[in-house]
């Protein structure tokens, strides 16, 4: 489906509707403000993967990996310290 582009103003006032469009009828928004675009309201490709899913993805691999002691180690390390590689949560809307 092709972008459609309305106002910030309108998108605003029907924000709802932009969004159930986007969900369900696979729309795409450009939002104009001043005449320049700004921002765009876009379906999702796909859907967000659940922790459980991950563990079970995870799970299922490793039943068919066979690693040595020092290996298991290592991996488990990086696994531990993966966290401290990712940046700091942002709230978006502080400015």
């Amino acid at each position: 489906m092709e972008s459609v582009a309305i106002s910030v103003t309108e998108a605003s006032r029907n924000f709802s509707d932009c969004v159930n469009r986007a969900r369900y009828q696979r729309a795409t928004f450009v939002l104009v403000k001043g005449g320049i675009p700004v921002a765009r309201i876009v379906p999702m490709t796909q859907k967000p993967t659940k922790g459980i899913e991950v563990a079970e993805a995870l799970r299922s691999i490793l039943a068919e990996v066979h690693l040595g002691e020092e290996e298991a180690t290592s991996w488990l390390h990086d696994l531990e310290q993966a966290p401290a590689t990712l940046p700091p949560k942002v709230n978006p809307w502080r400015f």
